[in-house]
């Protein structure tokens, strides 16, 4: 799934010119091999860009892994990894830039940008990132999935799975970690996709109701709270739709996300329980958020104060006890 359809099959004994003359890169047929391989890089690209950020504030997926694909990295299969396909995919599509007069220039891709942040060191030949490994999951996984494909943001969803798996003390298990991975990625996608898919949005399963059961519930437990937040008109929309898509991952640090993930999977109505995680984590800054204006509360909301994770849980429970 994640090769040039060339050299697959060249592999499979055929001969390069044979498969050439079959499907070759400017077939203009839609279900041209090679058409499909160029629509794949989109994808790809927003894939490379998402997973390269991943946790910046952990080194962990700069690192190389222990068990890297050794079937893509042998150099004798000519195999192209997906960081590569990346690298050759950005030089084409920036080197040649047509102006809006007609004129075509060429540029050299990173001449004049410092280097940002998020580029990670390139790992000698041979040697595979974590990053890389959680790429090559989120690809495979759109590939399989067409209807949803890649949506920003599932980065996040399988960040903690992989950290999970990549960094068990058993040797025999860390692994079987992208494998492992990408079958826990996969169910667990199964339950919550409807949050990814922008048509649903205002179904009964999508985003837009799950954030309005929150206010709804926050109604029930705290109706001064709820009528503040009313009264400045602060929609769940502000907040809310980033801490229920991406199970909170992007509110707290990675061990804490991984604590809050056990009491969410370990409850039969887990994503009724993140509504009233979500719930009791408004009604504990409730003092400040009663105390301040729109700027102030929306700063409170989008990066959230408390860092004791056991705290929110523990109110959720309450919630969760009193209905």
């Amino acid at each position: 799934m994640i090769i040039q359809p060339g050299i697959a099959k060249a592999n499979m004994g055929v001969s390069r010119e044979d498969v050439t003359f079959e499907d070759h890169p400017l077939n203009p047929n839609p279900d041209s091999r090679w058409n499909t391989y160029f629509r794949d890089n989109e994808v790809l690209l927003q894939i490379d860009k998402d997973v390269r950020r991943l946790c910046p504030d952990i080194s962990f997926f700069q690192r190389a892994t222990e068990y890297p694909c050794l079937l893509i990295l042998d150099p004798q299969n000519e195999f192209e990894t997906l960081r590569k396909r990346v690298e050759q995919t950005t030089l084409k599509s920036q080197t040649v830039a047509r102006n809006r007069s007609g004129v075509t220039n060429m540029s050299s891709p990173q001449k004049n940008s410092a280097p940002s942040m998020n580029e990670y060191v390139v790992l000698p030949n041979g040697c595979e990132a974590h990053w890389e490994v959680v790429e090559r999951i989120l690809f495979i996984y759109a590939k399989l999935n067409p209807g949803i494909a890649y949506v920003q943001g599932m980065n996040e969803i399988v960040g903690p799975l992989y950290y999970t798996f990549a960094t068990d003390p058993n040797s025999e298990w860390r692994e079987h970690a992208e494998a492992d991975t990408f079958f826990c990625f996969t169910n667990l996608m199964a339950e919550i996709r409807d949050n990814f898919i922008k048509s649903l949005d205002d179904s009964q399963c999508g985003i837009t109701y799950k954030m309005e059961k929150v206010y709804s519930t926050l109604k029930d437990k705290d109706m001064e709270l709820y009528l503040k937040l009313q009264e400045q008109n602060i929609k769940p929309q502000f907040f809310a739709f980033r801490w229920l898509t991406l199970l909170l991952s992007q509110e707290f640090v990675l061990p804490d996300v991984i604590r809050i993930w056990d009491s969410l999977f370990a409850d039969s109505n887990r994503f009724d329980f993140l509504l009233l995680v979500c719930c009791a984590m408004l009604i504990l800054i409730r003092e400040q958020l009663l105390e301040g204006d729109f700027t102030v509360n929306m700063r409170l909301l989008q990066d959230y104060p408390i860092t004791d994770v056991c705290q929110v849980l523990q109110k959720a429970k309450e919630l969760q006890d009193s209905q």
